[in-house]
């Protein structure tokens, strides 16, 4: 089973608060402790000290305490509206919008000041992009504006940052629901679409257009998918089928079927392979072979060969990061057409057996040149943060789009000069959170897509191509004591199949 995208949820669940506890947030960042001559320094009403209380320093700056957390994730009908897909070109868009990134301080990041932070650890835009920011109100501590970035932070501080947010485009196909009987909920998902929100990725995923096409929420996830694997996806649609069904994988009672199309001719029988897997880096999700690695097993059988690549029926029967593409991999036939563990960086085998000759430091960096090279760092889903810091305007080989106004014909593919001017759209991103939604709403209204801090609408990026969006792997079956899902064999699985 593919699992691609954990750690990237975690992220999202953490940047991505409950509305509702946002204003809780905002309502305690109201009254400060240090405007209440009766409260500060850790004195009651009374006149006495509370107990436990630290005296504080005179000119201390005072931080509110932490908001309970949602024990997950629902996104609702507010969260749906942030904006708008179009269809264009055989690819589904999403209109570029506003959007807050919301944390709450890390420990690593306490007695730092917020330059250091962004410096350091916020490498999406460069370091001038955050100092224009900061003075306009987009970002935030503790719902308080602030005048620069040297500002140290403390536990407990709460940050926003509100960007203007540009997703990748996914394929265009209609994410079909196969079944829907009150209990779960099964999609056939089109290779591309990843499932969680994660990384650049919000409402160009299998959640969002499932909540904002089909009214489907809360939905509950039995398994993931990598973004470029299609096929047969899962959810629960009360807590009691998702305990039922995570019991079920606990017991090994579901069974899971993959088909792919590898490189060369796969061995006749049933090939087994049980090497453990190893996390190389959460980050990137890229994984390798390795006897430190976790237990891990697939069994594999060929289904067809046409001269050149071969189908192969897989199981997987334990459910590692990439398992089946990794198993492969080592065996010397990875899939025909992935952009991971089928690259040179892994060596002049491509990590066969096990064999890269470098050590993961320098695997990953090899990785990682090797797609700017030959720009497709899209391929590999890796967020900014774990490449070098952008230079203003970074648009690599694309070309910079400066003109302010653009043509109807044109106004879907690239970004639209604002409706207002830039002052006033300055002075409602300085206001409260209030502002901030607000701002987001007329934006929606008015189609305004253009934003004149965002580096990204200064760019103008080609669409990916069909090749880039579809990994030959797809999840055809999933089965249980009482029930069996399956999807159709894709083309690029069939016996007569002719590589372009």
């Amino acid at each position: 089973m593919e699992k691609g995208l954990n750690n990237e949820l975690e992220i999202e669940k953490e940047q991505d608060l409950s509305v509702s506890e946002s204003k809780e947030v905002q309502e305690s960042c109201k009254k400060r402790k240090s405007d209440d001559p009766e409260e500060e320094h850790g004195v009651n009403k009374r006149g006495k000290k509370r107990k436990g209380s630290k005296q504080m320093k005179p000119g201390d700056r005072y931080v509110p305490p932490p908001q309970k957390r949602n024990p997950g994730v629902s996104f609702n009908q507010e969260h749906f509206a942030e904006t708008s897909y179009y269809f264009e070109g055989g690819l589904r868009k999403v209109h570029p919008y506003y959007f807050d990134f919301k944390t709450y301080c890390k420990g690593r990041w306490i007695g730092k000041t917020l330059l250091e932070v962004f410096s350091s650890e916020f490498r999406a835009e460069p370091l001038d992009y955050y100092k224009k920011a900061v003075k306009e109100g987009r970002i935030r501590l503790n719902e308080t504006p602030l005048d620069d970035l040297n500002i140290t932070l403390k536990n407990n501080d709460f940050m926003r940052n509100t960007v203007h947010r540009h997703e990748p485009p996914v394929n265009g196909q209609p994410l079909q629901v196969l079944v829907d009987d009150g209990e779960v909920v099964v999609v056939d998902k089109p290779a591309s679409l990843p499932v969680h929100p994660c990384g650049r990725y919000r409402h160009n995923t299998v959640i969002f257009i499932l909540g904002k096409e089909k009214g489907l929420c809360g939905l509950h996830t039995v398994h993931r998918l990598d973004r470029l694997t299609s096929g047969i996806l899962l959810f629960a649609r009360t807590l009691e089928t998702s305990k039922k069904l995570d019991q079920m994988v606990r017991e090994r009672q579901l069974e899971k079927e993959y088909v792919c199309r590898v490189e060369g001719e796969f061995p006749d029988g049933e090939v087994v392979c049980e090497e453990p897997i190893l996390v190389v880096s959460f980050k990137v999700g890229l994984c390798r072979v390795d006897p430190k690695g976790k237990d891990s097993r697939t069994v594999f059988q060929k289904l067809s060969y046409n001269g050149h690549s071969s189908v192969v029926r897989c199981l997987p029967l334990t459910g590692r990061t990439h398992q089946i593409r990794v198993h492969l991999q080592y065996l010397g036939f990875p899939i025909l057409n992935d952009p991971i563990y089928g690259s040179s960086a892994w060596g002049p085998n491509r990590g066969k057996g096990g064999l890269v000759g470098k050590n993961d430091q320098e695997l990953l960096e090899a990785l990682i040149e090797e797609h700017r090279s030959k720009e497709s760092l899209h391929l590999l889903d890796i967020s900014d943060e774990v490449l070098p810091g952008k230079s203003e305007p970074d648009a690599g080989s694309a070309p910079v789009n400066n003109e302010l106004t653009v043509t109807a014909e044109s106004e879907n593919t690239t970004c639209e000069e604002s409706t207002s001017n830039d002052k006033e759209a300055e002075t409602n991103i300085t206001q409260a959170t209030e502002r901030n939604e607000e701002l987001s709403r007329t934006a929606r209204e008015t189609k305004v897509v253009r934003d004149h801090l965002c580096s990204e609408c200064k760019i103008v990026r080609p669409d990916p191509t069909e090749k880039e969006l579809v990994m030959y792997l797809h999840a055809l079956r999933y089965k249980g004591p009482d029930f069996e899902y399956s999807t159709q064999v894709p083309d690029w699985a069939k016996e007569d199949w002719v590589q372009n």
